[in-house]
């Protein structure tokens, strides 16, 4: 009886002992801006009016004599096709759901986390141009109104709220301001940002960047408030400098790194095109927007990122290299 005593004794602090833990711990990481927000919704201070956000945050390098100076936009659509899912083929490839939140698509038709380099050059593409390469980037919902569409309450983990459509895509190659590029291989992977920035120790990765259409020359790493007649943008920038030798990394960013401030690639890389995705929404003025992430994450504007896997042709690739190189613009 005595021993029975003991063992419920020893249970029951166990028990208490375990609350105690899980309370502290929840305080310790509710400390910061998002303080308070126990519902995991953004927090007040993840919004900021875009006129208090200050100018030429958005500089980049005048490209030299020996530069790229080109630019190439594939015509991808905006996802007029519906194609969502929780998956992430480069960060969790075979993992179904992996994401533990929706990404939305433009590209290849067939991208799943079952994907394959076959699957890949077998399938469909949005694309005009016959680029089979996916292009894709967490989903932005409005909060205040309930997800009805399957793809919209298919993530969970706090992601609800109805999907904003993107109301323009733009997927865009740029060159190097200091170097010609080389063609990026047949199935490199690539992603950008920091999907776990919120609790991250520190924003190394960190490549959000909020902005309105009215106002291009104002970046901002939070949910910017657009004056009435602008739409909320993101531009998502990937790195650009190769290690020449895979198409995927360790930690899916040691082989596709980024160039310094100047645009010069660190050494034993070498400059390939530049991927941005330029992303535009129709935002009602006052409306708080979220952006789906991990739970944990709450939502954090700084987490913003996207991936890609570069499914072009040899001949396709080609192309857009010689247009960078050239100094032209063109579209595909």
């Amino acid at each position: 009886m005595g021993n029975e005593h003991r063992l419920l004794t020893l249970i029951i602090c166990l028990v208490l002992g375990g609350g105690l833990i899980a309370a502290v711990l929840g305080a310790s990481r509710a400390v910061g801006p998002h303080a308070g927000t126990a519902s995991g919704r953004p927090a007040p201070s993840d919004y900021v009016d875009i006129r208090d956000v200050p100018r030429g945050s958005a500089a980049t390098p005048v490209p030299g004599p020996e530069g790229s100076a080109g630019s190439v936009v594939v015509e991808c659509g905006r996802n007029e096709q519906g194609h969502y899912n929780e998956d992430n083929l480069v960060v969790s490839p075979g993992l179904p759901g992996g994401a533990h939140h929706t990404h939305a698509y433009v590209g290849n038709l067939s991208t799943n986390a079952m994907s394959t380099a076959a699957s890949l050059d077998a399938a469909a593409t949005s694309c005009t141009g016959g680029d089979r390469s996916t292009y894709y980037w967490p989903v932005l919902r409005r909060p205040d109104r309930p997800g009805t569409r399957p793809h919209e309450g298919s993530a969970g983990h706090g992601n609800v709220g109805e999907i904003l459509p993107e109301a323009s895509v733009v997927v865009e190659f740029r060159g190097n301001p200091v170097s010609k590029v080389v063609p990026m291989p047949r199935f490199l992977r690539g992603m950008t940002g920091d999907a776990v920035a919120y609790t991250a120790a520190d924003e190394a990765d960190v490549r959000a960047r909020w902005g309105c259409s009215g106002s291009p020359d104002r970046a901002t790493t939070r949910y910017p408030r657009c004056p009435t007649g602008d739409r909320v943008t993101r531009t998502l920038v990937f790195p650009s400098c190769w290690n020449g030798l895979d198409t995927v990394g360790a930690t899916h960013r040691s082989h596709l790194r980024f160039p310094a401030g100047n645009g010069v690639c660190p050494k034993d890389t070498f400059p390939v095109p530049e991927l941005r995705l330029s992303l535009a929404y129709e935002v009602p003025p006052g409306l708080n927007v979220a952006l789906d992430s991990f739970p944990e994450q709450r939502h954090s504007p700084k987490t913003d990122h996207a991936m890609f896997v570069n499914a072009m042709t040899d001949r396709q690739m080609a192309a857009v290299v010689d247009c960078l190189n050239a100094g032209r613009v063109c579209r595909i």
